[in-house]
């Protein structure tokens, strides 16, 4: 099952700071002679003909409406996909039912359909007639999801002048203060609907190269090897590089506790981009032996218990080793001693170099690996508490992204586990172990 968010390149960069590369990995571009050549774009297709346009067979099942936030996460266009299926097919069935009441015979035939992707639309003719059946320009296809042999595709729905960018009043059950929105979702069949997806998701990446050329911006200046060349003039900045290698920090510690007694703690991931990736404490219980012992601080690092090493364990094997302690009174710690808050300097020299990383609601969910913001310091998971100085906690996510996009030079932030800081703040009870 394959699924791609097709929001227009400037929408999609209010949360993606990776530009037009992809979240986990360094952009890969064809070194080109000279305008106007393709810089080479992954997918099915060759770009010249998406520009052109393809066209792929496909049987048209219908379309249905569906009412939607402006952007919602990709879980729930997803839910919203299955949604238009589950509709369409029950207005297929009901028309059998009907046909068979009034003696009709059986259904008709499936519609075949010509889909036709290109750069800046896509297109479906009946495939006798070749009469337009719908057209959409590509800047207005919110969604493309294939599921098994079924593609749907969803269009944000043109409404009268009346109403203000395609917006209906809210409608019961939705969130108050949140508009909604009208969607058009189309259902097809085909044998090539992975096909078809990815064609479309290719066709927005080619567009967005277009655009940049449009503009006067050469896509060849966002080459591989010349961000690669920036990449390689930068040392890593972190302070942990510092902080981990002074042994004043690094600390083995002995705890006692009453046999079938909690250690008493909260850990949470230190966050993919780490140094040394492994749990923080933090939260303590009142009374419980971490705390009593007076010896360990919200944001200390724990690299070990007993002798056995949590650097690299996924976070729910770390939680088993602790809570496997329930039986001993003395408890072996190396920690290192850190403070809750991680320091961030991302070192970007222009606009044109993408930072690398994403952010949702001010936590970073992505990471691209060898990029700025790895070097820099930036752990996924966390989330974002200072940008230059300035507190982001209250702040809105686009003005935190806009923050971002808009910033060059010396990015300083600071940032902390998003788990830790739900705890901190109350949004979430802490669960001792």
């Amino acid at each position: 099952q394959m699924c791609n968010g097709l929001e227009q390149p400037r929408k999609q960069q209010r949360s993606d700071l990776n530009g037009p590369a992809d979240n986990n990995n360094p952009p890969e571009t064809k070194k080109v002679s000279s305008f106007p050549s393709f810089v080479d774009v992954p997918g099915p297709c060759e770009p010249e003909d998406l520009i052109d346009g393809i066209i792929f067979a496909a049987n048209y099942l219908g379309s249905t409406q569906l009412l939607s936030e402006r952007n919602p996460s990709k879980n729930i266009r997803m839910m919203q996909a299955q949604e238009a299926v589950s509709r369409v097919k029950r207005m297929q069935k009901a028309a059998k039912i009907k046909k068979k009441a009034t003696s009709e015979g059986d259904s008709q035939a499936l519609t075949e359909v010509d889909l036709f992707i290109s750069t800046q639309r896509i297109k479906v003719l009946n495939a006798d007639t070749q009469e337009t059946m719908m057209d959409h320009a590509l800047r207005t296809i919110s969604y493309i999801a294939d599921i098994g042999n079924i593609v749907v595709l969803m269009a944000r729905r043109r409404m009268p002048r009346s109403a203000s960018q395609d917006c209906i009043e809210t409608t019961p059950g939705a969130q108050e203060g949140k508009k909604q929105y009208k969607m058009i979702c189309h259902v097809f069949e085909s044998e090539d609907a992975q096909l078809i997806a990815q064609s479309i998701g290719q066709a927005f990446s080619v567009a967005y190269q277009e655009f940049l050329r449009a503009n006067g911006i050469n896509p060849e200046d966002l080459s591989q090897k010349e961000y690669s060349d920036i990449i390689n003039t930068q040392e890593m900045y972190n302070d942990d590089l510092i902080h981990f290698s002074n042994s004043e920090n690094c600390k083995e510690l002995q705890l006692e506790k009453q046999k079938g007694e909690i250690l008493g703690v909260v850990i949470v991931e230190s966050g993919w981009g780490s140094i040394l990736p492994t749990v923080i404490l933090a939260n303590m219980m009142n009374g419980g032996p971490a705390a009593r012992s007076g010896k360990l601080s919200i944001g200390d690092q724990i690299m070990s218990i007993n002798g056995t090493s949590l650097v690299g364990l996924p976070l729910a094997t770390c939680q088993g080793i602790i809570k496997g302690l329930k039986n001993q009174t003395q408890v072996k710690l190396n920690i290192v001693s850190c403070p809750p808050v991680t320091t961030v300097l991302i070192k970007r020299p222009d606009l044109k170099y993408q930072l690398g990383f994403s952010v949702q609601n001010g936590i970073i969910c992505s990471l691209m690996r060898g990029g700025i913001a790895e070097r820099g310091g930036v752990r996924v998971g966390h989330r974002i508490i200072e940008i230059n100085g300035q507190s982001v906690v209250a702040t809105a996510h686009e003005k935190i992204v806009q923050a971002l996009s808009n910033s060059v030079g010396e990015i300083h932030m600071k940032t902390m586990p998003a788990a830790m800081f739900r705890l901190l703040t109350g949004q979430e009870t802490p669960l001792y172990i």
